[in-house]
C-alpha cells in the first residue's frame, strides 16, 4: 500500500506536468494547449457613417530592396478620421501575401476581426498591436481568400467592441481585382547613396 508521502509526490508531479487521461497517463501542458473561448456578442450594430474611397495600389522600392506593393482601401467617418483600412501587402521576393486591417481603438482584443467575402466562410485575422488611435490586425492571406476577393462583390468586416457588441461594415470589392492585378497608381522609389 503506497504511503501518503508517495501519493502526494505523484500528484505533485502530475499537477506540474499536465493532466491525467482516463487511462491514468499524464499529458504535458503543451500537448493540451487550447484556443481561447469564442465570445458571444451581446448584440449587434452596423458601423454607420463610414464612406469608402476607391481601391488603390501603391508600390515602394527603396535602394536595392525588393519592391513592396500595397493594394488598399480606406473607410472614413464623416469627420474625415480614418475608420477602417484594409491592406493587401505583397513583396516581390516573398511567397506569401499579408492581409492587414487598421481598426479603431476600443475593440475587444480577445475577439479578432472576422472577414467574409460575400457568403463565404469567415476568416479570423488576429490583432498584432494597438497604438493610441488605432489597432492593427494582420496575418498571412490565403491564396483562396485573395481569389475570393478578386471575384467577390462585398467584403464584410465584423468587429466586437469593448461593450461586447458586434459591429459590421461592408467594404466594396467591385474594383479590387482590376486594381490588384493592374499597374500601380504610383511607385515610390528611394535611392540610397553610401
Amino acid at each position: 500500500m503506497p504511503n501518503a508521502r508517495n501519493c502526494f509526490a505523484a500528484l505533485l508531479v502530475i499537477a506540474l506536468a499536465g493532466t491525467v487521461t482516463p487511462s491514468g497517463h499524464a499529458t504535458p501542458k503543451a500537448a493540451r494547449a487550447e484556443k481561447p473561448a469564442e465570445v458571444v456578442p451581446r448584440g449587434q450594430r452596423e458601423a454607420k457613417d463610414i464612406s469608402y474611397g476607391n481601391w488603390q495600389k501603391l508600390c515602394y522600392k527603396a535602394g536595392g530592396a525588393p519592391t513592396l506593393c500595397r493594394t488598399s482601401i480606406t473607410g472614413q467617418f464623416a469627420t474625415g478620421q480614418t475608420a477602417i483600412r484594409v491592406d493587401l501587402i505583397e513583396r516581390e521576393d516573398a511567397a506569401t501575401t499579408r492581409l492587414q486591417l487598421f481598426v479603431p481603438v476600443g475593440m475587444y482584443l480577445q475577439q479578432p476581426p472576422r472577414l467574409r467575402v460575400d457568403q463565404g466562410a469567415p476568416v479570423r485575422v488576429p490583432y498584432t498591436w494597438c497604438l493610441t488611435n488605432l489597432c492593427v490586425a494582420a496575418d498571412v492571406a490565403a491564396p483562396k481568400m485573395i481569389k475570393e476577393m478578386e471575384s467577390g462583390t462585398t467584403l464584410t468586416l465584423e468587429l466586437v467592441d469593448s461593450n461586447l457588441l458586434a459591429m459590421t461594415t461592408s467594404i466594396p470589392l467591385t474594383q479590387f481585382a482590376s486594381v490588384h492585378k493592374g499597374t500601380p497608381a504610383r511607385t515610390l522609389e528611394q535611392d540610397i547613396d553610401e
